[in-house]
């Protein structure tokens, strides 16, 4: 895209500029080091503690539920990078140097997207695939090895596309409350308490709700056999999400053109 801003700044420039901002932070490798830590790392160790126990006939679980086991922590740092991708900014005052620079703030909140989700894409599909190759050792000496194919591959890459949408999910509320305690407080309780505790809803409103939520909407897109049964498919929970995290991404786009930096 070569569309040039008032200053004479291209698209290419801004995406550039938010990119190094990235990775020119010492919070974004190590929150990446503990993303892949905790994913690869946590499914390789819930494997090789349940495998005997998966190979047994008293097993009520499968084991494509713990092939990507980590993933659900993981799922924390992916809050962490969307949410500080913006909010260290307004923080420090940044902000308005990036405005001044680019006029145009909706292409500096569309260039920080392309560069989270991408990264957060990138790394979630291969620390999945760790996690696979770490967890499925131990499972394959039980005789319960899993194929990378079908389902399996697809939660692979499944991984990656759910903390990339967790990412820009982070990345408007951070835009919107502009303060990272903030920010990170409000996903995480929407991601892990509130998605719980909708459950406790009687009826088929409670049912739904619970299917709706952010945090358990794309649930069955990251794991082969889903916990959770009563969840909506892989890729119709991912669809829900993607629509959830536009609305909001819009709202924090409508409103950044129109409050002070």
């Amino acid at each position: 895209m070569s569309t040039t801003t008032s200053t004479g700044t291209t698209f290419g420039h801004t995406v550039r500029a938010e990119w190094i901002k990235l990775w020119t932070v010492r919070s974004t490798w190590w929150t990446m080091a503990a993303l892949v830590v905790l994913g690869a790392g946590l499914t390789t160790l819930i494997c090789w503690g349940n495998a005997d126990w998966l190979a047994s006939d008293d097993a009520d679980e499968s084991p494509g539920s713990f092939i990507t086991w980590g993933m659900m922590i993981a799922q924390v740092c992916a809050v962490i990078v969307g949410t500080l991708a913006v909010t260290s900014e307004y923080g420090t005052g940044m902000v308005r140097t990036s405005f001044a620079a680019v006029p145009q703030r909706g292409a500096v909140f569309a260039a920080k997207a392309i560069v989270v989700s991408g990264v957060l894409f990138v790394v979630g599909t291969l620390t999945a695939l760790l996690g696979y190759l770490g967890g499925n050792f131990f499972l394959d000496r039980e005789g319960i090895g899993l194929a990378l194919e079908g389902d399996v591959a697809r939660s692979m890459y499944g991984s990656g596309l759910y903390l990339a949408t967790l990412g820009l999910l982070s990345l408007a509320v951070g835009f919107l409350v502009r303060h990272t305690a903030a920010a990170i407080s409000i996903v995480l309780a929407t991601v892990f308490v509130v998605g719980t505790m909708v459950m406790l809803i009687p009826g088929e409103l409670g049912e739904w709700i619970t299917k709706l939520m952010p945090g358990n909407a794309a649930s069955a897109l990251v794991a082969p056999v889903a916990f959770n049964p009563d969840l909506l498919g892989a890729w119709t929970g991912f669809g829900v999400l993607v629509a959830e995290v536009a609305a909001l991404s819009a709202l924090a786009w409508y409103l950044l053109d129109r409050r002070d930096a």
